[in-house]
């Protein structure tokens, strides 16, 4: 028997394989992801400081306080998207079911201890701290939704088509929060949801009479809630005032017609940041949160608000990206996923500033100012880089550009 003796690392040996494994997890990092989402982060903190800094309105009157209070919901963010990118992926799926389950109660608990803000029951206080359930609700959904039908068809003899019984487990699990939802009543996160279920189900691989069955099935039952009076009164106003500003100007259409008079004010390259006339004086409502747009539209013009959209656009395609390479079902559904929610959501957000899009209170994904929003984004961006983690492209970017920086 011969006995081969290995002679341990040096500390330089150990410190130098640390260094490489470093190395290789950054280089498999979305770096394009990371990039714009920093860039709307800084833009968003800009635009929200402008937007508060001639205001008061938190209960130290501190000209500042939003800002602070943004930064600190940033700060949080990233750690819970850092958690998130770093957790193992079989771990991911293990606590999908918990996340979900979490939502479900946190849906429970506002209308149980929920505060009412806009007509909307959406909001549980927290000491000095709001949280918006919903907002959270839209991630559990989008990978409850992935981890249903990767569960459902991996390690099977079934082909990647999803069936009749897999489409309906998709619609029950977004069903639950959806009515929670509409017990608030949050019409805009509403929106959202069904949007991103529609995008959910169609990636997956749903038959096409499936799609068709459910936008008709959308329309009859918007036409309904419309006919019955399921909608209060004032989203009904909103949506009146979205189809003509001038029936109440200074009611439903007020919103919609300050917010196109200060981006029209905007011009081409804008008035300048915290320079804004209508944003300094206050005139659009909730102007650092559902229509952080218009400051951009005002202060930097038509050409920043067209590089804040180009930005959006960079995020959607880094994460349709990812889906496309995506090593397994899971991974991809739930990447497609959040890019149906960032898409439509900012879709939401900027039509409703511009006028093309009823005035629902949705924000700005990575932009606008709220914590459980800012939460959330930054926890799908995280589970975004978790899954292009272990892809394949990930991997085979990481091995290249590890193997140019030896050379």
């Amino acid at each position: 028997m011969t006995v081969v003796a290995v002679r341990p690392r040096s500390p330089r040996q150990t410190r130098t394989f640390a260094g490489t494994t470093t190395r290789v997890k950054a280089a498999r990092l979305d770096w394009v992801l990371m990039a714009a989402a920093a860039a709307l982060l800084t833009i968003g903190a800009l635009l929200v400081w402008s937007a508060t800094s001639a205001r008061g309105g938190l209960p130290t009157d501190d000209p500042n306080g939003y800002i602070k209070k943004h930064l600190v919901n940033i700060a949080i963010g990233v750690v819970l998207g850092v958690m998130v990118a770093a957790t193992d992926h079989r771990w991911v799926r293990i606590l999908a079911p918990l996340v979900y389950v979490a939502s479900i109660v946190g849906l429970l608990l506002v209308l149980v201890m929920g505060v009412t803000i806009n007509g909307s029951r959406s909001w549980i206080q927290l000491g000095g701290m709001s949280i918006q359930p919903a907002e959270f609700a839209k991630l559990a959904v989008v990978i409850g939704m992935a981890l249903l039908v990767a569960e459902r068809t991996e390690g099977s003899l079934r082909t990647t088509e999803v069936g009749s019984r897999d489409v309906l487990g998709m619609l029950a699990i977004a069903g639950v929060p959806a009515a929670l939802i509409l017990l608030q009543p949050d019409l805009g996160t509403m929106l959202v949801l069904s949007a991103t279920v529609f995008g959910v189900i169609a990636v997956s691989g749903a038959r096409r009479t499936w799609l068709l069955g459910l936008f008709v099935g959308a329309v009859v039952a918007a036409t309904l809630a419309v006919k019955l009076h399921v909608l209060k009164a004032y989203q009904l106003d909103r949506f009146m005032a979205f189809t003509n500003p001038d029936l109440d100007p200074r009611g439903a259409g007020y919103n919609t017609t300050q917010a196109r008079i200060a981006i029209g004010n905007g011009g081409i390259f804008g008035q300048g940041l915290f320079g804004g006339s209508q944003t300094k004086s206050g005139f659009v409502p909730e102007q650092h949160t559902d229509f952080i747009f218009t400051v951009a539209g005002e202060e930097l013009g038509l050409v920043g608000s067209a590089v804040l959209i180009a930005l959006l656009g960079v995020v959607l395609w880094r994460a349709l990206r990812i889906a496309m390479g995506a090593d397994d079902l899971f991974g991809r559904v739930a990447a497609a996923g959040i890019a149906c929610w960032f898409g439509f959501q900012a879709f939401q957000n900027i039509g409703m500033c511009l006028g093309i899009m009823p005035v629902t209170g949705v924000p700005l994904p990575l932009v606008s100012y709220g914590g459980s929003s800012m939460f959330a984004s930054l926890m799908a961006l995280g589970l975004l880089q978790n899954i292009h983690l272990r892809s394949g492209e990930g991997i085979g970017v990481a091995r290249s550009r590890v193997h140019r920086s030896r050379f």
